[in-house]
Formats: structure tokens, sequence, C-alpha cells
């Protein structure tokens, strides 16, 4: 991080996770809304892992940018200590790391056929954990804390938090769509604000008024001339905070109620289908025993108009 491309590429991986999150959890409440059960990952028909796949992807290629590639001469470890200007990449590469371990265990766990209640549970508990130590670090952050990107960080750590209580209330309750609804969207909120902070922070066209880029203990930061043209920058991103805030409460809800109605529909369809065939066969059914029984009945009443002739005759 401490770039557009450090917060951009995370907030891409972030974004996508939570609407594939949002996109399965209704799906499966749409399908089964009186046996829903969450799940703390969803596996795809052709590559059973590759949700997994692709966060342990995401994370191995951040730990590789903030430790190998990012820093100046690619060495993190100059003297055989961390330098003062590299600890904020640690601390980004030490979250990659707790999402890697996530991945990789939800794999070992899944792989031994532990009984899922179980096997959730415990899934669930290391991505909690997981989100604990990115709020934990962004919380602690070595970076700015007072300035236009503190304000940012500080707005990012009430996402994570939802994403971490979300997280632990869902072991508790896995039945409750409602949970891993606000789960998912704030994954996704996390994506978005991530993708934001990049733009805004290293796009020299959108720095607030008063204030610029300056370049510190080998990243570039924003700074402000004076406490006022501070207090407005924050004021901003307070503001933008909060368009976000509203802006992704109506696109989770919007697409709740789109994606529900189609797989509603085609369940209800489904169902018609199938009572339709239901209703024919018994009609078949039904009239094939109709004409068994006329037919009967005819050969019956024959006979007995023959045997009638019979004794007439006699």
């Amino acid at each position: 991080m401490g770039t557009l491309v450090g917060h951009v590429a995370p907030g891409f991986a972030f974004l996508a996770l939570g609407l594939w999150h949002l996109l399965n959890h209704i799906k499966r409440h749409s399908l089964q809304p009186n046996s829903y059960i969450s799940t703390p990952w969803f596996p795809s028909s052709k590559v059973r892992y590759i949700e997994l796949y692709l966060i342990m992807l995401g994370s191995s290629i951040s730990i590789a940018m903030e430790l190998f590639i990012g820093p100046k001469k690619h060495q993190p470890f100059a003297d055989g200590t961390i330098p003062s200007n590299h600890i904020h990449n640690f601390e980004h590469a030490t979250i990659a790391l707790t999402f890697f371990t996530y991945a990789a265990f939800a794999i070992l766990l899944d792989r031994n056929h532990f009984k899922r209640n179980t096997r959730d549970a415990l899934t669930q508990l290391l991505g909690a954990i997981a989100f604990a130590q990115q709020l934990l670090l962004f919380h602690l952050h070595s970076a700015d804390h007072t300035g236009v990107e503190g304000q940012y960080h500080l707005l990012l750590q009430i996402v994570i938090l939802v994403s971490l209580a979300t997280t632990l209330i869902g072991i508790a309750l896995p039945g409750s769509f409602l949970i891993s609804f606000v789960r998912s969207a704030s994954i996704f909120f996390q994506g978005a604000w991530l993708i934001l902070m990049g733009y805004m922070l290293w796009t020299p066209e959108f720095i607030p008024k008063g204030c610029f880029i300056n370049f510190e203990e080998g990243h570039q930061v924003v700074r402000c001339h004076g406490e006022v043209a501070l207090h407005r920058a924050k004021s901003l991103v307070n503001l933008e905070f909060s368009w976000f805030l509203v802006g992704i409460t109506i696109f989770s809800v919007c697409f709740y109620v789109i994606l529900g109605r189609v797989i509603g529909e085609k369940v209800e369809y489904a169902t018609l289908s199938r009572e339709d065939e239901y209703i024919s066969d018994d009609v078949e059914s039904q009239e094939d025993t109709k004409y068994g029984a006329s037919k009967s009945s005819f050969v019956g009443a024959g006979k007995e108009g023959f045997v009638a002739s019979i004794d007439i005759e006699r």
C-alpha cells in the first residue's frame, strides 16, 4: 500500500469478494428461505476452491509487493534490521499473511471432512481473526494518523469492525441471512473505500484545496496548509464516506430485490412445471381408468344381453 496501485489492487479484491458473497448468500436464501445456513466461503462448480485459491494468490502477491518489489532496492532488510520507512510495508504484509492463513486452513478443514457445523465455525473464526488483525494494524498504523490519509483509515476501521462483528456473530447464528448480508456488504464496502482512497490520495487533481502531495519517509502523503485547510479536507472525507454508505446500501438492497425476484420466479416456474406434469399424469391415468371402466362395462353389458337372448330362445 502507500500508493495508488497499493490501494486499488486490494480494493478490487475485496470488492469482488464482497460481491461474490452477496450473490451466493442471496441465491441460497432465495432457494432455501426456511432452511438457509450461511457458509464462510462458496465452492465453484468447476474448481471447488477457486475463491480460496484467489485469496491465497492475492495475499502472496501483496506480500511480495510490500516486502521485495515495492521497497527501494527491493530489500526490506538492508542492514539486517527493518528500516523505519518500511515498517508500514511489514504491517500491510502481515495483514495479507493473515488472510493467506485463513484461506489455507479453510481448504485444509474442508478436505479433512470434519462435521460441517464444526468446520464452518472454525473457518469463520479464522476469518474473524483475519479481520481482527486487519483492524488492529490499521488502528496502530505507523503511517500518518492526523492528516487526510489518517481520516480515510479511521473511517475504514469502522467498516472493518462491522466485518469483524458480523463474522463473530455469524458463528453463533449461521441461520441468520441478515448477518451474512451485512458481512458481505461490509466486505464490498471495504473494497470500494480502498479504491476511493487510492485515487483521492495519490491523484493530484483530486487533492483538496489548500493541500498538496509531499514525499516523506519513502512514500507520498497529503499535507495541508494550516488547520483550516486540514479541517476542510477531513470534512470532505466524512462526506465521501456518508455518500458511499448511502450508495452501497442502495446497491445492496436493490441487488437483493432484483436477484431474489429473478431466482424466485425461476423457482416458481420450475415448481409450476412439475405440478403441470403431475396433473397431466393424473388426467391421463384418470382417462385410462374411465376408458377401461367403460370398456369393461360395455363388454359386461354385451355379455349380459347375449346370455339373456339365449334364455329367451330356450
